[in-house]
């Protein structure tokens, strides 16, 4: 859907109690180049200093130091005027995600995946973990906790999109195909929230796959990629206590979305 315009924002609210450091995860990729954005943040009711670290795969992270006994308040907008170019995959991308990480335990899931996909090729072997993973396993918000991975949630049969993304992510690595995580925003969403999603290399491209199918993928728009949630997290405290309070995200495409045939390749930009 190149040149679709698309107008997202995020508003997060949260108590430290402790001295810490709050990396965010909320700003569109630095692979959209073609863009107006607006990222402030309030440390007790003052501006807060920030610093950016843009990682190798085009994720842009927000550093900031807080002290003890500190009310934040993030707010980011962002309006993606067109498409960066689709991500290529190159031999050391391919060989780090097919391994296993944290929560997607390939490893365990391999025996699993070679009993119910068989030797299927490449692109119905994509179709076919989709199409398991979101008849078998039910969308159920707040049901799942931080530290469940893809082996937990194949059991449960529960979860939310970080769920779904790990579970069809951590398949796909046991079947031999390289997966990783992504981290949109995602107009049509409902209920509206950051989502998770898998990108799967065919043919030397990443292709996205949403075993949710709650949001057309053709207007999503990249945050972050990774192995999987440790990678992607929108916020993470180092050293100290963060209560998190309001989170509030919104996502629009400016025309409408678009069809989705959940069949087709479809690139994530």
């Amino acid at each position: 859907m190149t040149g679709m315009q698309r107008t997202v924002s995020s508003r997060l609210e949260a108590w430290a109690a402790d001295q810490t450091t709050i990396v965010l995860a909320v700003a569109v990729s630095a692979r959209h180049h073609e863009l107006t954005e607006h990222l402030l943040v309030m440390v007790n009711s003052e501006p807060a200093p920030i610093r950016e670290i843009v990682d190798a795969l085009g994720g842009r992270q927000h550093v900031l130091d807080v002290p003890a006994s500190s009310f934040i308040s993030i707010d980011y907008e962002a309006t993606v005027f067109s498409d960066a170019p689709g991500p290529s995959s190159d031999e050391a991308e391919r060989i780090r995600f097919l391994r296993p990480s944290r929560y997607c335990d390939s490893d365990a899931l391999e025996p699993f995946a070679r009993a119910t996909f068989g030797s299927l090729g490449r692109l119905d072997l994509i179709d076919e973990i989709r199409q398991w993973v979101g008849s078998n396993i039910e969308y159920v918000p707040g049901v799942s906790r931080p530290t469940d991975g893809a082996s937990s949630t194949l059991l449960t049969r529960q979860g939310v999109c970080r769920d779904f993304a790990h579970l069809t992510t951590a398949l796909l690595r046991a079947r031999d195909v390289p997966a990783r995580v992504v981290s949109v925003y995602a107009p049509g969403l409902s209920p509206m929230d950051f989502h998770a999603v898998t990108e799967v290399e065919v043919n030397g491209d990443w292709f996205v796959v949403d075993s949710t199918g709650l949001a057309p993928r053709g207007a999503m728009v990249r945050i972050a990629t990774g192995a999987d949630a440790s990678d992607i997290a929108f916020l993470t405290n180092i050293g100290g206590r963060v209560d998190l309070g309001l989170i509030s995200v919104m996502a629009v495409a400016d025309g409408g979305l678009p069809l989705d045939d959940a069949d087709s390749l479809t690139r994530l930009m």
